[in-house]
């Protein structure tokens, strides 16, 4: 059997998206990394593994992988990868600091099909350097610029925490006139590096809300927030990156339609879910159909209930709706999946 299941009311979960780490190798060592990336490894997955994965994704039926790290050019068959799943009809993304980014790899781009790229920009000059290294938000910018010019469709995700998100306006005024397609804007976790008290991950996120409605109508380019800030306020609708003013948060999707891969195989709902409890099995040991077939299988989405929500989540009418927010934020910030400790309706 191959390809999704289509809507089989016994298994209705489809694949439609994953996010995949391939390396955890990276040029920096940032304070807040999820990850903490900076070494590859042992045992990462090797070039025929990796390519098999891909095939597995393809007959799961996979629309689309955003591959990260780590630093995803850090490793030296990316090129392979990339095209093994594009070759498949699967979209591919690639998310990059853009520090070691060159002009070199514009044509191994087109050659491997890439959708899009996405640079990790976090603040101004000052707070972006501060944060990574010196003159990182120079070849940051530099890489964006580059990609634009080389056409490769390119936008720019910002990862907010207490002093970086005083900064958005400023960041913005940056990126007005890039040309980017699109910026995200996400709160950081505090997991990872982010765990180690070595940054206040809290941030105002009804201001942070209101900046990018603000921004809706007059942005060069989608601008909007990810599935941990939120929920639905009056600017609900537009704050999504949608333009048509409509979208909204439907609760997380982690093993519902989506999947995240680390380096060594490890299959998780989401890789924002950096914590061996949400491991669902690894892919040396089970194929990918088989993780995401098992009827047992990431159980903190596929049977959520309503009467599941804790605290004011438990209060709320949109509780239903958006499930309690993001898992992986509200696990790492309280234990509590199914209570959204920073929702912008309560804060």
């Amino acid at each position: 059997m191959t390809g999704k299941r289509g809507r089989d009311p016994a298994f209705p979960f489809e694949l439609a998206q994953c996010v995949w780490e391939i390396t955890l190798a990276c040029c920096f060592e940032c304070a807040y990394c999820g990850s903490r990336a900076g070494k590859a490894r042992q045992g990462e997955l090797t070039t025929e593994e990796c390519l098999d994965v891909a095939d597995q994704l393809a007959e799961l039926g996979c629309e689309r992988v955003s591959m990260i790290g780590g630093e995803v050019f850090m490793r030296r068959d990316w090129r392979q990868i990339a095209s093994k799943l594009t070759s498949l009809g699967i979209a591919v993304n690639i998310i990059t600091n853009g520090f070691i980014f060159n002009e070199k790899m514009l044509g191994c781009l087109r050659d491997c099909a890439v959708e899009s790229v996405s640079v990790s920009i976090d603040g101004p000059r000052a707070i972006h350097d501060r944060y990574r290294q010196a003159g990182s938000y120079d070849r940051a910018m530099a890489a964006v610029r580059a990609l634009k010019e080389g056409g490769i469709p390119v936008s720019v995700i910002s990862t907010l925490n207490s002093e970086n998100s005083k900064a958005l306006g400023e960041l913005y005024d940056a990126l007005r006139d890039t040309g980017i397609f699109a910026w995200q804007i996400q709160a950081c976790s505090p997991m990872g590096s982010a765990s180690s008290g070595g940054i206040d991950y809290r941030f105002d996120t009804k201001s942070v809300i209101k900046f990018v409605d603000a921004l809706a109508g007059e942005a060069p380019f989608a601008v909007g927030v990810a599935d941990n800030i939120g929920y639905f306020t009056p600017e609900e609708g537009r704050i999504r990156g949608n333009t048509s003013g409509k979208a909204y948060y439907p609760g997380c999707s982690a093993g519902i339609s989506t999947v995240g891969i680390d380096s060594v195989g490890n299959v998780r709902g989401c890789e924002s879910m950096y914590d061996e409890f949400f491991n669902e099995g690894n892919l040396r040991e089970r194929t990918l159909r088989d993780i995401w077939e098992d009827p047992e299988g990431f159980a903190y989405n596929r049977g959520f209930r309503a009467s599941m929500l804790t605290g004011a989540c438990a209060e709320c009418r949109y509780g239903e709706y958006c499930a309690g927010g993001c898992r992986s934020y509200n696990y790492f910030v309280h234990r509590k999946m199914y209570e959204a400790p920073a929702c912008a309706r309560n804060a």
